[in-house]
């Protein structure tokens, strides 16, 4: 991960060995993104015993998926601001807490209307988690490093997608599903300790020695120039970001809040057997993102520009992402589970690489704001696909055209990111 470096030259030396204690901070990062995914998931792990339950169509089922994602919306914009100005430890922490409540709150939920309020409250505080989690891993990491640390800590989102199919149907048999909201709601609890406990700023961290803070603090030093938001809003270099988010966001909602009822219908599968065949899909999802992550990370380091590392890397898993356009075709759930897995794969490598425009493109100061703003963005197009994704299998129940729009997107989206950024060159700021 992190080479070795000199306290006096940090980006080549060798007189003292740079600690690696910025990928604790990491770790954390990974582990407040698996349970934000445990806690995201398990409606879409429970979508068939909630249908039975309470004899939801399609379309019911995607308005409770809308109102998690127009709260995500508003959220997503909200925490932005709010990591700008409070940081990435206390910012961190109101998310967590509210996410944590709603979590536990829909095992109180008794049709749509209580299940689309929990979501809510789950949308914003889940919004919350990389504005956070972006802005520590900026606080944290050289340029050089960033797309494999946040590469890293976007894998805990497959993690938890993993352990979401495992637990929760053992949970749902073992103690029914109310029970299983509240007891997956304590890992918030443990992990907000841990957090209070460890994160500081780099440089107010006991932990961090010279030759590390010299390392996290070898680029050039940011513009102190606050940007105004409406200022960003008029920056195409703003637009490539949130654009970017706006076609690609919306294909990971589609892949988590329906791909389980997916594998049920095509493959005729239960509470007992989906589990496995799900949680593969999202372990492959796993090596993307770390691999997108790395893939540019070491073209930086051999050499290449941030421009041409970050584009090469999304056009390559772009193209792997081009399969699953055949997806509804295929007879056997394992290759159908290889197929599907790529593109989620290829989702969080790209992902991984879109993620750090916003740090590569902005000055500190301004990068939760620019995070928020996509965010917020792509979450307006997830809530698009989720109403027509309702409606479309209400009517037709097929899934073809979704699986066509999930493979245009990401070509489309690096399009889109090369128009407007074609040099990817940082915003000039004037004094």
């Amino acid at each position: 991960m992190a080479e070795a470096a000199s306290a006096t030259d940090p980006i080549g030396g060798a007189t003292a060995r740079v600690g690696r204690y910025r990928w604790v901070i990491i770790g954390l990062l990974f582990a407040a993104t698996a349970i934000n995914y445990v806690d995201r998931q398990m409606i879409g792990v429970l979508k068939p015993t909630l249908q039975a339950e309470f004899a939801w169509t399609e379309s019911d089922f995607a308005h409770i998926v809308f109102w998690f994602q127009l709260a995500y919306a508003i959220g997503y914009v909200s925490f932005g601001g709010i990591v700008d100005r409070l940081g990435a430890r206390l910012g961190y922490t109101i998310a967590i807490v509210i996410w944590t409540i709603s979590h536990m709150a829909h095992g109180l939920a008794s049709g749509v209307t209580s299940f689309a309020a929990a979501r809510f409250g789950l949308g914003i505080g889940e919004s919350g988690n990389f504005p956070a989690g972006i802005r520590a891993v900026t606080d944290w990491m050289p340029q050089r490093e960033r797309a494999l640390g946040i590469g890293i800590f976007n894998a805990g989102a497959n993690v938890g997608a993993i352990i979401t199919p495992l637990l929760v149907p053992f949970l749902v048999l073992w103690l029914g599903w109310r029970a299983a909201f509240f007891l997956t709601g304590i890992f918030g609890i443990i992990w907000l300790i841990a957090w209070w406990l460890i994160y500081r700023h780099p440089r107010e961290h006991r932990r961090v020695g010279k030759a590390e803070l010299a390392w996290i603090e070898q680029d050039p030093a940011d513009p102190q120039t606050k940007i105004a938001w409406t200022r960003l809003l008029g920056m195409r270099e703003t637009w490539a970001y949130a654009l970017g988010k706006f076609l690609i966001d919306p294909i990971w909602w589609f892949f988590l809040f329906w791909l389980p009822g997916y594998l049920f219908e095509r493959y005729d599968m239960d509470l007992k057997t989906f589990g496995l065949p799900l949680a593969a899909i999202y372990l492959i999802s796993d090596f993307g993102s770390v691999a997108g992550g790395w893939m540019s990370s070491r073209m930086i380091k051999s050499g290449r520009s941030p421009n041409f590392a970050r584009k090469a890397t999304m056009a390559f898993w772009a193209a792997c992402v081009l399969p699953i356009w055949f997806a509804q075709s295929i007879d056997s759930v394992w290759v159908a589970v290889l197929v599907i897995g790529l593109a989620t794969a290829a989702h969080q490598a790209f992902s991984a690489n879109l993620y750090t425009l916003p740090s590569d493109l902005f000055p500190r100061g301004a990068v939760g704001s620019v995070i928020g703003i996509g965010g917020t963005v792509g979450a307006l197009g997830g809530m698009g696909m989720a109403l027509f994704t309702g409606y479309l299998l209400d009517t037709t129940g097929s899934y073809e055209l979704l699986f066509a729009i999930c493979a245009s997107a990401y070509v489309l989206a690096l399009l889109v990111v090369h128009l407007l950024t074609p040099k990817l060159k940082p915003v000039e700021i004037p004094a």
